[in-house]
Order: C-alpha cells, then structure tokens, then sequence
C-alpha cells in the first residue's frame, strides 16, 4: 500500500510539471505572437492576458472606440457635451488607435504629440499673450483639476477649467469681480490694460487724471498677504480725500467755488450772494464770468428782462409773427439752449405731426442740415428729408410717387409692411424671418452695396451657398426643394428608398456620417453624398 501511495504522488507531481510546462510553451511559442503582437503599456497593464482581449476588441473585429470610452469616461463625458480636443475639426471622426496604438510593451508612450506645434485652440481655449510661452505642465498638473476622478490619473489633459482662478491666485479676494479680463490681459498683469476707471463710481476729471493710483488705492495687509484696496473707497466728499484748509467755513461742498480742474481757479466770487439782486442767477447764468454781463461797474445797472437784452436772436426772426418775436423762454431756459421746452404736442400742432420714429428723431436732424438751424419749409414728404436708395431699383408700382410709406413705416425703418406674395415669390417658413436686406442687397468685395431686387428669380443659390458642392447640380442648377422646404436646413424630405441604394435591414440604423465622410477639394470641406460604388466591400 505504500508503494501505491508513492506511485499516485509522483503521478500526481508529474501532471502539475506538465500543466506547467505546457502553459510555459503556449505563451513563449510563435502562435500566441499571432494573438497578442506584444505587451500593454503601463496604463493597460491590468487587462493583459487572453481572457480580457474582448475588454478592448471586437471578436473579429479592431478596437471598438465606444470600449476605449467605455473606460475612459471622463473624455467621453467632453466629446458628448461637445466640448475639448477630441470633438475639433482635426480630431472628430477618427478611431482611438489612429493616435493611441497598444501592444508596444510596458512603456510605450500612448499619449504622444508635438508640444511647439500643437494647436491649442482645438480644444476650445486659445493660447494667447502669456499663455502660449507657458510650458504645459505649468497648466496641467493635479492641483489645477477639480475633479477627484480625473486627478487620480497620471499625465492627464482633462479636467482643467478656463477660468482665470482655476490656475491663479485671487490677489483681490473677493473685493472685486472673477472675471479678471474685465480688467486685465493675457500679456501681464500689470498694468490692467483693460480697465477703464469710467466704468467705475468714481470717474475721474480734471488733475484726477494725472494722480498716480497708489496715492488713492493704498497698498495693506489682508488675511496675511498684500492687498491693495481698489473698492469700498469713501468718495462722497471731496473731504474724503483732501484736507478742508478753510476749516468748514465754507461747508463741505468744494464745489461750490473749485472745480477738479484746479484749486486755484474759483469759479465765481464766492462771497457775493447774487440771489439777493433783481436777478437770480440759474444754471447756465451761474458760470458766467461776472465780466460778461458786467462790462463796467457791477453797480451799473443792466437790462435784463428779454432774452435778447444780452443775447442775439440766433433764428433770424424765423419765428416772428406780425413783426413781434416770441421770447428765447418761451422755448429755452438757462438750462443752456441745446435744451428746449417746445413739446411734442406743440410741434403736433404745426404742419407735420410727429409720429413713431420721428417721436425720438432729434431736432438737428431735420432742422440743421446745413450751418444753421432752419424752421420754415424745410419739408413734409419723406423724399424731402430721407434719400430713395430704391430709386431705379424697385418698380415705381410698389411705391407710386416715391412714398416710402408702401413698404416702410413711420415707427421703425428695418419695420416693413410689404406683401412680398404680391412680388410672386411667397415668404415662407424661415424666410419670413430675415430682414429685406438679408436677400435684396449684396456687400461687394470694394464694400459696396448693390440691390437686388428686380433681378432675383427665386433659385435658392442666389442666396445660399451650395454646401453640397455641386452634388446635386442637373444643367449647371441645384434644386434644395427636393430635400429641403421653408422650415430649416434639415432634409425633411429627402427618401433615400429613391436613390440608387435603398436602405434596408441593418442598414436603416446606420449613421449617415458611417457612410457619408467629410471631404476636401480645392481648400473646401463637405460631405460626400453621391457615391457611385455599392458593392458591400465597397464599405465593408
């Protein structure tokens, strides 16, 4: 029995040994080169071996893209948002292996480019000013990312936001907007470029202008770092900022005697209360220099009852009735004569009523088209003031006697009223959205416009550009309307059954992009839509 015994273990280690041996000749011998060309690279380490080929290929197949980004689900999440490098023009379309080959051995570099010519506004953030003499890893690196799956993995490009803060300190914390462009450019920092103090509360006039900015924005400490206070600054008062050298015996308003273009130019003798004479002083009076009116002495006395005892009738009697002129108040006040009192109603009173656009019309506009301001007979008809771009272009039976009022109305220019059916050609679906212009006049290459109007026949590539790139042409035309309606660009009523391929059975659910590729020719890109081979190995 012991003999027995002895016999089954060496039999027993005998079968272990040839188990061994045999597994140790099928992975050395030439017929698994056949099936695997080589080792995985680190990053795919964990799925070398027999049993895991189905985890990348297709039995019978290549690499199947949509089991790369079965793993690789941060990158898949950016190509269906549409969004980064691998949905761009160069990119999209192509397989995975194109770029990132397997089977190298161990460190095999997969993710492999030219660092000097990559064009990094393929992946939707241009490089510009600073940015582009960065080297990558200044950007890419693990304390950038947000994501705690993305930062996990090594060397990668995702996961980076585009958002100044992402990568730089908010030296403002917080004081100001996130948004540092609004201030800054991509060249430095310093100094802001883009700002413009006028945007700020505080608009600087006069020797503001020439103040360095430190003397206003100190320079401090905030939460242990250097801070320098560009907000919440008082500026109500000129007292804020300067020091009251009268001692509040003039109050606080400045003001009232300086101005911000020089301290030591006073505005008007301070200590004399003009309120107190026959004649108030209001508005634009007030910056009057005394000299002025005062020719003489201030004691003498002035005429001061009319308008025109100081100022001469500038409308040269334009408004005299029976040999009596109205006052300048009746019209203007000390305000300043840009400013008028003469109403909307009463301008409606006169011979042309003021209606939509021509309520916001200003008054120039009409009444001084030459040197001087003119009231009378400057017009009623639209011709009178407006040009007749259509004159010769557009047939006087849609606009009798040149009125503008045909197609056009007194509320908006752009605002037509015109039946386009009666033309013949009917405005449907989204043609009824773009304006006249969109199709009746043509920018030349000199920057000149040129109208069509009578010249249009209603072909679709008078207007629209043939993306199909002459596809579709019969006799030097191509015809939309057999695919396309008023609707949108989409083929609504393309039926692939009447082309030369019906689709049938598996191909019905086939991508038209699987079949149709983007082409080039002559520096233009488009898709290929007539294909003249249909055999199966044509695509297969």
């Amino acid at each position: 029995m012991k003999q027995v015994s002895n016999f089954m273990s060496l039999l027993k280690a005998g079968v272990r040994l040839f188990f061994v041996l045999s597994v140790y000749f099928l992975y050395t011998n030439s017929s698994l080169a056949q099936l695997s060309p080589g080792d995985l690279s680190y990053a795919h380490a964990a799925l070398e071996g027999m049993s895991n080929c189905t985890k990348c290929h297709v039995l019978g197949e290549k690499v199947s893209n949509e089991k790369c980004l079965a793993c690789h689900k941060a990158l898949k999440k950016q190509i269906d948002r549409q969004k980064g490098y691998h949905v761009s023009t160069d990119i999209r379309g192509k397989e995975c292996t194109s770029c990132h080959s397997e089977h190298h051995g161990r460190k095999f570099q997969m993710i492999r480019f030219d660092k000097d010519n990559f064009k990094h506004a393929l992946t939707g953030y241009d490089l510009l000013g600073a940015h582009e003499k960065l080297q990558c890893e200044k950007c890419h690196k693990a304390e950038f990312i947000g994501d705690k799956e993305i930062k996990k993995n090594k060397n990668t490009f995702l996961g980076l936001n585009t958002d100044c803060l992402n990568c730089h300190d908010d030296y403002h914390q917080k004081t100001l907007s996130t948004d540092c462009k609004q201030c800054h450019g991509f060249q430095k920092f310093k100094p802001a470029a883009a700002f413009n103090h006028d945007n700020a509360k505080f608009h600087l006039h006069g020797k503001h202008r020439d103040v360095e900015c430190r003397l206003c924005h100190k320079t401090t400490t905030l939460n242990g770092k250097k801070f320098q206070e560009f907000s919440g600054i008082a500026f109500a008062s000129c007292t804020n900022c300067h020091k009251d050298v009268h001692n509040n015996k003039f109050g606080q308003n400045c003001t009232k005697c300086h101005s911000e273009q020089s301290f030591h130019v006073i505005k008007s003798m301070s200590s004399f209360n003009h309120d107190q004479t026959n004649f108030k002083l209001e508005n634009k009076h007030r910056d009057v220099e005394c000299k002025k009116c005062h020719k003489t002495k201030f004691t003498d006395h002035i005429r001061h009852n009319r308008c025109t005892d100081c100022h001469n009738d500038y409308h040269k009697g334009q408004f005299t009735k029976q040999g009596v002129s109205p006052d300048c108040s009746e019209c203007h006040s000390t305000a300043g004569f840009t400013s008028f009192s003469f109403s909307i109603e009463k301008h409606n009173s006169s011979g042309f009523k003021l209606e939509g656009a021509h309520l916001a019309t200003p008054c120039f506009a009409c009444h001084k088209k030459q040197e001087k301001w003119a009231f009378n007979n400057i017009g009623e008809k639209c011709a009178d003031c407006h040009d007749d771009i259509h004159k010769s272009y557009i047939d006087k039976k849609y606009y009798p006697q040149a009125a503008c009022k045909s197609c056009h109305t007194v509320d908006k220019w752009a605002s037509i009223n015109f039946d386009h059916a009666k033309t013949g050609y009917k405005l449907e679906g989204k043609h009824q959205n773009p304006t006249c212009r969109a199709c009746h006049f043509e920018t030349l290459a000199n920057g000149q416009q040129l109208q069509r109007f009578g010249t249009l026949t209603g072909n679709c590539n008078e207007c629209h550009n043939d993306k199909h790139f002459g596809q579709f042409e019969i006799d030097g035309k191509t015809d939309c309307m057999k695919c396309h309606d008023f609707n949108n660009w989409k083929a609504g009523k393309f039926d692939h059954s009447k082309t030369h391929f019906p689709l049938d059975g598996k191909h019905i659910n086939v991508a038209c992009s699987a079949c149709h590729k983007e082409k080039q020719r002559g520096g233009t890109t488009f898709v290929q839509y007539k294909i003249n081979k249909f055999r199966c190995e044509n695509c297969h």
